[in-house]
């Protein structure tokens, strides 16, 4: 009975239409103010701080004081994890309810953040090539890389060696709400994000999850992953032995 009663708990902060704006905005992995958050949920900041509140109660979300300002997060990935997975069941389409698609939300389906990996279509492309190229194996119940994959991830740049005292899943799959496959999470996940900001291959939005891909990112993702963002679309390598098409949108414009 107490599990169930958590469970109801966890879902009835989850299923608030402010709080759940509120965890779709940290989502990008940024910590934001509840000044930041309020503006994005359209409520006072009161009323954001009081949500908060609650969230952080729930171990939901973590809070930092910086100097003046309360910097609210993702827990963590469980967290992230969870929100995922209601998205992704969300996100089945009813053709009662369908409705035509904004720009954001296509920017959203080609690259996005999910908490501190790559998902959408790229997140996807991603998965695809290293699965195609035999350096990573994903499963329902979980991901592997495989000898060649340590190889060939630690020379793009990730470190891959254990973190002292991090009880973080190394690689598993994550279901892309949007392409309803398998992007990667877990630290793999995370520090293919990290090398391709730092590489400047993507470029984040200010106050979004989206990312774009730089001129110089659709000569890397090429030439690293064999992701061809030629022509407005992208196409890699699928586990399914099918093209994964999806349109591209830089940083220099749509």
């Amino acid at each position: 009975m107490v599990a169930a009663a958590n469970m109801v708990e966890v879902a009835a902060l989850v299923g608030d239409t402010a709080r759940a704006t509120m965890l779709a905005a940290l989502m990008g992995g940024q910590a934001l103010t509840a000044s930041e958050l309020a503006s994005r949920a359209r409520i006072s900041r009161s009323t954001a701080s009081g949500h908060l509140g609650k969230l952080v109660g729930a171990r939901l979300l973590d809070v930092t004081q910086k100097r003046r300002n309360r910097y609210y997060r993702i827990a963590s990935p469980l967290v992230a994890r969870m929100l995922e997975g209601i998205k992704a069941v969300a996100a089945i389409e009813v053709p009662q309810r369908h409705q035509p698609r904004s720009a954001t939300d296509d920017r959203l389906r080609f690259a996005r953040t999910c908490y501190d990996h790559l998902a959408g279509h790229l997140g996807v492309a991603i998965a695809d090539a290293l699965v195609a190229g035999g350096h990573v194996v994903l499963a329902d119940d979980g991901g592997e890389v495989t000898a060649a994959g340590l190889n060939f991830l630690s020379a793009f740049g990730a470190e891959l060696g254990p973190k002292s005292g991090s009880r973080r899943i190394f690689c598993r799959p994550c279901l892309d709400w949007s392409e309803r496959r398998y992007h990667i999470a877990g630290h793999v996940g995370a520090e293919i994000n990290r090398c391709c900001l730092e590489r400047g291959w993507l470029r984040r939005d200010r106050d979004s999850r989206i990312v774009r891909v730089t001129p110089a990112g659709q000569i890397g993702l090429r030439k690293t992953f064999g992701i061809d963002l030629g022509g407005g679309r992208a196409s890699a390598p699928s586990r399914e032995h099918g093209v994964m098409n999806g349109r591209l949108w830089t940083s220099s414009g749509e």
